[in-house]
C-alpha cells in the first residue's frame, strides 16, 4: 500500500478513528515534524484540538538514521540495550546526546508551541500519530511519556508500521490504529510516493490551521 503524501495518510487514517468524532477531553498530537502533517488530517476531520508532542531519536554514533534509543518530554532515554552493546557505544555518547536531545526538545517546544512545555493531557484521551513507525523508538517514547503525564487513555494511530513493533505498540497504548504492517517493511518512506522533508514552518502552519494558538 501507498500513500500519495502525508496529507493523503492523515485522510485514510481517519476512517479507523471515526468513532472519536467531536468526542470531549480528546486531543490529537502529532509527532513532528512529518505526523504533525498527519495529525492535522485527522484533527480536522475528527473536529478535535491538534497539539504536538516533541520526543527524539538517538542515532548511533557511526549512522545517525540508526535509532538506538530515543529521549522524551520529560528527558527520560528510552535506550535499546542491545544495540548499544552490540554497537560498542559508549556510555559518555549516550548522555551527551541525551543533553543535546533534551535541549532541541525545548527549542521545537519554543518554536512550535510558544513555551517549552509540553501540552496538558491529564485525564485525556490522546490520539498519538506519527507518519509511521519503523524502530518505534520515537513512538514508544511518546507513549510512556504522555501515560505518565496523566493521559486516561492512548491511541497509537499511524498509517504504516513495522510488523515487528505493532505488539510493542499495543503494550504502551489502550488502542492501535494503524493501516497496513507489511511483512516487508524498509523504511516508512517507502510507503510514500511524497515523502519530502517537513519544516518548522510547515509544522507551525498546521498547528495554527488547525486552531492551536501560539
Amino acid at each position: 500500500m501507498f500513500f500519495k503524501d502525508r496529507n493523503d495518510a492523515g485522510k485514510r487514517l481517519v476512517d479507523l478513528l471515526s468513532g472519536y468524532e467531536g468526542a470531549e477531553d480528546t486531543l490529537v498530537v502529532g509527532l513532528p515534524r512529518g505526523g504533525v502533517v498527519v495529525g492535522m488530517e485527522v484533527a480536522l476531520a475528527l473536529k478535535i484540538p491538534l497539539d504536538v508532542w516533541v520526543t527524539r531519536k538517538i542515532g548511533a554514533p557511526f549512522n545517525p538514521e540508526l535509532a538506538i534509543g530515543s529521549v522524551d518530554s520529560d528527558g527520560e532515554l528510552l535506550l535499546d540495550d542491545n544495540s548499544a552493546k552490540l554497537y560498542e557505544i559508549s556510555d559518555r555518547y549516550i548522555r551527551e546526546e541525551v543533553v543535546n536531545q533534551a535541549k532541541e526538545i525545548r527549542r521545537r517546544y519554543q518554536v512550535y508551541r510558544g513555551s517549552e512545555e509540553a501540552p496538558d493531557v491529564s485525564g485525556k484521551t490522546v490520539l498519538v500519530v506519527d507518519d509511521g513507525v519503523a524502530t518505534g523508538y520515537t513512538m514508544m517514547a511518546a507513549l510512556q511519556s504522555i501515560r505518565r503525564n496523566g493521559a486516561d487513555k492512548l491511541v497509537c494511530a499511524v498509517p504504516v508500521a513495522s510488523p515487528r513493533v505493532i505488539s510493542k505498540l499495543g503494550q504502551l497504548s489502550d488502542e492501535v490504529a494503524c493501516i497496513s504492517s507489511p511483512s516487508y517493511f524498509g523504511a516508512v518512506g517507502e510507503f510514500y510516493r511524497d515523502f519530502g522533508q517537513v519544516s518548522d514552518d510547515e509544522v507551525i502552519e498546521c498547528l495554527e490551521r488547525a486552531g492551536l494558538s501560539r
